[in-house]
């Protein structure tokens, strides 16, 4: 609490941008079937209904109200589809119990034949969940299979699902910030800050980055913003962005060193990013800090 509702301000944030597909209610609910597996979804959303209005469930019902107050805001405020995804244990955990129950003394015979409906449909859906195969069998897969992720973001127009394309390039691009680093003298590389827009990018260099001789980095995206510049002044500072507007604006100094290195399946906002030497910050570092703060 120290920090106030972090999921609140994103999700404001996020409603007041373009950066979600918008979703309708049925839309959102048509893709937490996909999201789930199909074919578990009427063992979890019965057991939901079970839980609102049956007598035996109105000693859990809190948890049928904690999902549905989660997907109204959701929905209400654009949330991405996956962000309802931690909700679902207790709603398994609910509708197996009711399958036991249900088949403990009739109908037994269902009971290996929906484990097995539940067992071949996870099957048939992993390739597009988990990293199983390569980028180019798995899009021939999506397209054997006739299946086409949902988009999450406006912008995204990867040939790959946001959920594989987001897990590529971060090395390459960790590697191009390293080179240029190691270009400086002992000097610079002592003042230099590695500043990132996203935390994507900072993880990366954080992850990454120590094989290299990096520092840590900078950002003022979500968590990465409350952590602060550190000790740094702004004097010398390596900027990841795809252009130099802003740093022009806040640096006397832009030197443009081109572009990372990047993966041609990675994000295509990623593949596009210039790294940037920016000297002389023209107001002092945590004076700037806060105009830093994206929450998106």
């Amino acid at each position: 609490m120290e920090r106030g509702w972090p999921t609140w301000v994103l999700l404001h944030g996020i409603a007041k941008s373009n950066k979600n597909v918008v979703l309708s209610p049925w839309e959102f609910f048509s893709q937490q079937i996909t999201l789930m597996n199909p074919a578990i979804s009427p063992l979890c959303f019965g057991r939901l209904i079970w839980l609102l209005v049956s007598h035996e469930g109105r000693r859990y019902r809190v948890i049928a109200f904690t999902y549905l107050t989660a997907f109204t805001e959701f929905v209400v405020m654009h949330g991405k589809n996956y962000y309802l995804a931690p909700a679902y244990p207790m709603l398994f955990a609910a509708g197996g119990v009711a399958f036991e129950r249900i088949f403990a003394l009739r109908m037994r015979w269902l009971k290996p034949a929906i484990a097995f409906l539940v067992v071949a449909s996870a099957a048939v859906f992993a390739p597009v969940v988990l990293p199983i195969l390569s980028p180019e069998k798995l899009l021939a897969y999506m397209r054997a299979i006739h299946f086409e992720a949902p988009r999450t973001e406006t912008s995204h127009t990867a040939a790959l699902p946001q959920l594989f394309a987001d897990q590529f390039g971060w090395e390459e691009m960790v590697r191009s910030v390293a080179r240029v680093y190691a270009s400086m003298p002992a000097n610079e590389q002592k003042l230099a800050a590695i500043f990132c827009q996203n935390y994507g990018e900072a993880g990366a260099i954080d992850f990454f980055g120590p094989k290299y001789g990096l520092p840590p980095a900078l950002s003022g995206h979500q968590n990465y913003f409350y952590w602060g510049p550190g000790n740094y002044a702004g004097e010398i500072m390596i900027v990841l962005d795809d252009d130099a507007t802003d740093e022009r604006e806040q640096f006397r100094s832009v030197e443009d060193l081109g572009m990372v290195e990047s993966s041609p399946w990675a994000m295509p906002w990623e593949q596009r990013l210039h790294i940037f030497v920016c000297r002389d910050l023209k107001i002092p570092l945590r004076e700037l800090w806060p105009k830093v703060r994206v929450w998106l």
